[in-house]
């Protein structure tokens, strides 16, 4: 198995990570003149579109000042998370502190804060950077932001909310998904800033609303009463998210003592994946259908990069806090095919859209939704972990 040997796979991810991952975006994506970065980059990673996307400016802000904490204190590293954290705090968010969707070049807002994903990484954002920097704003802001996250919780959407209220109401993963991540970085920058209460109350929401044991799948949306209406929103799965959402479950457990949700975190991980694997073609589908009728998104069959980078690091932990030769022998299958088919050697960085047979869908490297963040943080992820089983 590829893990008898981590210092062999730790050297793979280090080298990606610092020798081309890191270079590739530190070349393209910084825009000097206007502050914040250009996502939207081409396959040589020239600029297509110079329109500013919330999330992906908060998420590259957090990467920079993750590199200059968790990897060495280079000041080039600093500046460029300067640069989208002057940025994000001058022209993100409206007046109520709420962050738009997208800006144009300048910082103009493009698109209302309907979507509260973009605070969540302009809080990841500015407290990672107020730990590299020092820069007590960048604490406050994060932590006044996450409170404001707290608050619009019951309805994030606000205003923007298109449904018909009180018509066939679910609750969604997401948003406890990414509050348990999100309140692990914030505690971690902010160690005077008590996350605990957060964590563990999602954790446990998390676990026991949407892991359905008993059909080993992790659902979407399920029904207040925890039912699974037979609809496309009540019947959609996302493998690569689920699997996401057991890893952050296993980090934070393992760091808060929560000790058995790990077993069942890392149960549910090979669920999703033996769900979610394609035995024809290898790789991991985006979407499916519990009951295997048609998915709605189009899109369900595609390969996508943040799913199978997600898995690696979800494989790493639990095979690191269990043990377990399954998830080891699943992650030879899930490294092989995803080392095989994103990495672009010829001008750097990864692909992130392939179509069902592994080919090359889009070769773009950025864009509205891919940007300097999984990659290079799954990389370290799993470069860190690998560091641990030395």
């Amino acid at each position: 198995m590829l893990l008898d040997n981590p210092k062999t796979l730790r050297d793979q991810y280090r080298s990606a990570l610092l020798d081309d991952v890191i270079p590739f975006w530190e070349r393209h994506s910084p825009d000097r003149e206007c502050g914040g970065y250009f996502t939207c980059l081409n396959r040589d990673g020239s600029v297509y579109d110079t329109d500013k996307f919330v999330w992906l400016q908060g998420r590259e802000t957090w990467m920079f000042s993750k590199f200059y904490n968790a990897l060495e204190p280079r000041p080039a590293w600093l500046e460029l998370a300067a640069l989208g954290a002057r940025f994000l705090r001058d022209h993100g968010h409206d007046a109520h502190g709420d962050f738009y969707f997208a800006l144009d070049r300048r910082g103009n807002p493009l698109v209302q804060p309907y979507n509260i994903f973009s605070d969540c990484f302009a809080v990841m954002a500015f407290a990672e950077y107020g730990r590299a920097s020092g820069e007590a704003w960048a604490t406050e802001l994060a932590v006044r932001t996450f409170e404001r996250i707290l608050a619009r919780w019951e309805n994030p959407k606000g205003p923007y909310n298109k449904l018909v209220p009180g018509a066939r109401p679910l609750r969604s993963m997401v948003l406890p998904m990414i509050t348990v991540n999100l309140a692990m970085e914030l505690g971690a920058a902010a160690p005077g800033y008590s996350v605990e209460g957060v964590v563990r109350e999602n954790l446990h929401y998390l676990m026991d609303t949407f892991v359905d044991r008993e059909r080993k799948l992790v659902f979407e949306h399920v029904a207040p009463d925890g039912s699974h209406p037979d609809t496309f929103e009540g019947r959609l799965l996302n493998p690569g998210h689920a699997i996401e959402c057991m890893w952050f479950v296993m980090a934070a457990a393992e760091q808060y003592g929560e000790t058995d949700l790990i077993p069942r975190a890392a149960d549910a991980l090979e669920d999703q994946l033996i769900f979610g694997w394609d035995e024809e073609f290898g790789g991991i589908f985006y979407f499916m259908d519990a009951l295997g009728k048609p998915p709605q998104q189009l899109e369900w069959d595609q390969k996508l990069w943040w799913v199978h980078m997600e898995t690696l690091i979800g494989l790493l932990l639990g095979w690191k806090l269990t043990g377990r030769e399954s998830l080891a022998g699943w992650y030879d299958r899930v490294h092989e095919y995803t080392w095989a088919h994103f990495p672009d050697p010829a001008y750097g960085e990864w692909y992130g859209y392939l179509n069902r047979r592994g080919e090359v869908l889009l070769p773009l490297k950025g864009g509205k939704w891919k940007g300097c963040f999984h990659i290079p943080r799954g990389l370290l992820q799993c470069m860190r972990i690998l560091d641990q089983k030395e």
